[in-house]
């Protein structure tokens, strides 16, 4: 299972968090805290994973972020290496070559897109494809929504006219 997700910038800012086990509040930024120094200052040339506190961390660093998912200790860190490879990839499919900027401005997309590939801490869906179409729907949803609240607007306003 995985208990959180934690995307975190060089610099050590972070970016996005999706926790699936209960943390309170104090106890989440001091994780985030902990686990942003330890996976910043370890070097290039070791290996992915890291024993914490009985678990285990496993990160990937793609062009300036960090994408850290947080694991049991029997969990298996290559299909977790996978599965922050697949949400990598999905994030790239969708704003096309993703950029930090684009996790920053459009933090609710990257949101939704995991919340589209995980469910409760599992892989909830495998299929890109799948996760794409989902993602078109939603779109075609918000678009149909502002368009709607749009015309709305102007038809209060000519009515109060």
């Amino acid at each position: 299972m995985i208990h959180f997700v934690i995307l975190v910038s060089r610099q050590g800012k972070v970016r996005l968090t999706k926790w699936f086990s209960p943390y309170t509040q104090k106890e989440r930024s001091k994780v985030m805290r902990e686990l942003s120094g330890i996976i910043l200052n370890r070097g290039p040339k070791l290996c992915n994973f890291v024993e914490w506190r009985g678990f285990k961390v496993v990160y990937k660093r793609y062009a300036s972020l960090y994408f850290c998912m947080c694991v049991d200790q029997n969990d298996n860190e290559l299909e977790t290496l996978e599965i922050i490879h697949h949400y990598v990839e999905i994030l790239d499919r969708y704003f096309g070559s993703v950029c930090e900027l684009d996790l920053i401005f459009n933090f609710h997309k990257a949101y939704y897109i995991l919340d589209e590939l995980l469910l409760a801490g599992e892989l909830q869906e495998s299929s890109k494809r799948t996760v794409g179409r989902m993602i078109a729907t939603h779109d075609r949803f918000v678009e149909a929504a502002k368009e709607e609240a749009s015309s709305i607007g102007t038809f209060i306003a000519q009515v109060r006219m």
